[in-house]
């Protein structure tokens, strides 16, 4: 059982502050890696090289970084992850340096970083609950909060990105990086929340392949994970394409690439704004329905977008289809961290996002054939009804349904919990005070083998036991 600790709101800072920061580097890194690559061969190919020679050890490692954090513990692999990040980024400048840099060196050391990003996050995901539970907060806020950090932090890497390559050039502006990785580790460093050091020996897995086994074991046996897993897939798969390869390709051929930049940061802020949105007034409503009404709401305003109507119109269109979206990653945060037995979570997230970070690739290679085939109008109609369609499905499967028992934050406090003075209560705290209460994070362990058959009858637990 978790020890009783005090509330603060700590704990949560920093992982937030951490989730920046990795986050704005990784974004800055999207930037600043294909520009040096361009410097060094002036060649749009070799850009593409980089990408391609990064996906497959970032989809390979993204599989157990899971099973990474449940074997060496959260917060040591996450400390770790962004010391080696760090250590790779800050190697490409000091190689510039001594040595020389080439397209080699650039691909090695680009592919040595991208193997310890997903673990990392993984790391960062799994000890939300436990930093929730500090500040008092319940998993709808901190996880609305948590997305829409990620989401400032990837409008904020490649800006920031792009202004250090005018101001000190490519190589220098990695030094960026490799700081906000380090201060990243320095936080997570001086962490303290349950469950966040080396597992004990009886909950370790008992080895990578089989750890990732019976983690792809639960998942697939599981069949609310089983349906976002899914459902989650093909939603990237046709979404970040958009952004990728249909927006681009469009306004490329007006020789507008300013309004490019304007959409997919209308799209980008609708998305923080959603995420947020959920956080603070999510519990009103049953989270199947929110999760079922975003799906929807989602497609019908991609809808709108695929029609290319008027700059003005596109704009509201993609805010809209950001706030729509937003809601999706805290719902899917929320049955992860509640449907997970503690020392099985890190694999559960780690094999939901690595089926994100391979749906994406194959969308992009989709999309993209289908393109240069049919135009971009008639694709982009394809994946707005390809949404639409995952939508009408989604209010079918029954298994979505189980979002709604998941267990629930409630609002009074115990008699033993601390209580704010009023001398001491700013507004922000009374409203910790006054909406937050202690929350059940995670249901007791649920074994596959035995709840198999309970879920194949249609009697999935659900978050109850």
């Amino acid at each position: 059982m978790a020890r009783r600790t005090a509330v603060t709101r700590l704990p949560l800072l920093q992982l937030e502050a951490a989730t920046v920061l990795s986050g704005a580097g990784n974004g800055a890194a999207l930037v600043v890696l294909p520009w040096i690559a361009l410097e060094l061969t002036g060649s749009a190919g070799s850009a593409g090289l980089l990408a391609a020679a990064t996906a497959v050890p970032l989809l390979a490692s993204s599989l157990v970084s899971g099973t990474v954090v449940d074997t060496l513990g959260r917060r040591r692999t996450s400390v770790v992850s962004d010391l080696m990040s760090a250590a790779s980024v800050a190697a490409i400048p000091v190689v510039a340096h001594v040595a020389g840099l080439d397209m080699r060196w650039l691909i090695a050391l680009a592919v040595l970083g991208a193997v310890f990003d997903p673990a990392g996050v993984t790391a960062r995901e799994t000890m939300l609950p436990a930093a929730a539970a500090r500040a008092q907060w319940p998993l709808h806020r901190a996880n609305g909060v948590h997305e829409a950090v990620w989401g400032v932090a990837f409008l904020l890497g490649p800006g920031v990105g792009g202004v250090l390559i005018a101001w000190v050039g490519a190589v220098s502006a990695l030094w960026f990086t490799a700081g906000a990785f380090l201060v990243s580790a320095g936080l997570i460093a001086g962490m303290q929340v349950d469950d966040a050091g080396r597992p004990e020996e009886h909950h370790a897995p008992d080895g990578f392949w089989s750890g990732t086994r019976d983690g792809l074991r639960f998942v697939w046996r599981d069949h609310l994970l089983r349906a976002l897993l899914i459902t989650t897939a093909v939603l990237v798969s046709v979404y970040m394409p958009v952004e990728g390869v249909l927006l681009p390709v469009e306004f490329e051929s007006q020789d507008q690439p300013g309004r490019l930049g304007l959409v997919v940061m209308a799209m980008s802020l609708g998305g923080i704004a959603g995420a947020l949105g959920y956080g603070l007034i999510g519990r009103r409503w049953r989270r199947s329905a929110v999760y079922r009404a975003s799906l929807v709401l989602t497609g019908v305003f991609l809808m709108v977008l695929a029609a290319l109507p008027p700059f003005g119109v596109m704009l509201v269109a993609s805010l809209l289809i950001g706030v729509a979206y937003g809601p999706i990653g805290p719902l899917v945060n929320i049955a992860m961290q509640t449907r997970s037995p503690e020392h099985m979570r890190g694999r559960v997230v780690g094999i939901i996002t690595s089926a994100e970070y391979a749906a994406g690739p194959f969308g992009y290679l989709l999309v993209g054939a289908a393109t240069e085939r049919f135009g971009v109008q008639p694709t982009f109609l394809a994946i707005g009804a390809t949404i639409l369609l995952v939508a009408l499905a989604a209010l079918a499967v029954r298994p979505l349904g189980q979002l709604d028992d998941l267990p629930e934050p409630t609002d009074a406090a115990p008699d033993d919990e601390p209580t704010i003075g009023a001398k001491e209560r700013s507004f922000e705290a009374a409203l910790d005070l006054a909406t937050s209460g202690p929350l059940p994070l995670v249901v007791p362990p649920r074994d596959p083998d035995r709840h198999a058959s309970d879920d194949h009858d249609g009697h999935g637990s659900g978050g109850r036991t």
